[in-house]
């Protein structure tokens, strides 16, 4: 896959996306790193910790979000990207299902869009991306976990978002999907996905886990959203076991660390 002037080799590494949210309201670091100082330490932080990517964030998408106007969110991560872009030569990713907000992202430098809606909200956000030739994340979503089917159903929701990557013209090599766990599907199947994460193998596209701090392993340990750094690990590392390219990560540290040594086990060079 291509990420800005990077070649990332996705059959034989695991890399990692660093989490850089520029908002009050996240659901595990809300009001951290929405100011610019604070943003750019973070982001040292996390080229210094072993990030591949980073990817900034300007509205929380956590259940029960407050959506905020384009013009907000254009407010609180297009500074961010421009500065970073400035400071650092990393790959970074714009947190955005809106055409606009991604185009001001792409103008202050950012070089994928990670769509949580796999272009199916914005109308516009496919051409967008092709427009900048930048790259992509497309989500699987729904807006509720109803499905006659849920693996056959689940796969054939992500074709659907291949299909509107194509018809924009967005070349093969500037795609990667996401299983979207934590969205639109009920906690057996946030854990159903990740068993079954070698499943999406069969469309042709490196695939980004992420599951950072997430509700499924909040549920599955009974713990809050700032003790799930373990649980996030065992997903990272059961990910790379069935394929996984990509992981979305908020402690990069620990995560490189444990890519490192699932890659020494089973010996990926």
């Amino acid at each position: 896959m291509i990420i800005r002037n990077r070649h990332f080799d996705t059959d034989h590494h695991t890399y990692i996306m660093g989490i850089l949210n520029t908002t009050p309201d996240s659901f595990s670091d809300g009001g951290k790193y929405n100011n610019l100082d604070a943003a750019l330490f973070h982001a040292e932080e996390m080229i210094n910790a072993g990030a591949d990517i980073l990817d900034i964030g300007g509205e929380s998408t956590r259940p029960g979000h407050t959506k905020v106007t384009d013009e907000e969110e254009i407010s609180r991560t297009a500074p961010v990207i421009e500065a970073i872009r400035k400071r650092f030569d990393i790959p970074l990713s714009i947190d955005t299902y809106k055409a606009g907000v991604a185009r001001c992202a792409l103008e202050a430098g950012a070089d994928l869009v990670n769509d949580i809606w796999g272009l199916k909200y914005d109308p516009e956000m496919a051409e967008t991306i092709q427009k900048f030739g930048a790259s992509c994340c497309l989500m699987h979503n729904r807006k509720e976990p109803d499905y006659q089917d849920f693996f056959p159903d689940f796969l054939e929701d992500l074709k659907g978002c291949i299909r509107l990557a194509k018809a924009a013209g967005i070349p093969d090599d500037k795609i990667m999907l996401d299983p979207g766990v934590g969205f639109g599907k009920t906690y057996e199947m946030n854990l159903a996905v990740i068993r079954n994460l070698g499943c999406m193998q069969e469309l042709g596209y490196p695939v980004l886990l992420g599951t950072s701090r997430k509700s499924v392993i909040g549920l599955t340990l009974d713990l809050p959203a700032d003790q799930r750094e373990e649980g996030t690990l065992a997903t990272t590392v059961y990910g790379m076991t069935q394929g996984c390219a990509f992981v979305r990560v908020h402690d990069v540290q620990a995560n490189a660390r444990a890519i490192r040594m699932t890659e020494a086990i089973m010996n990926k060079e």
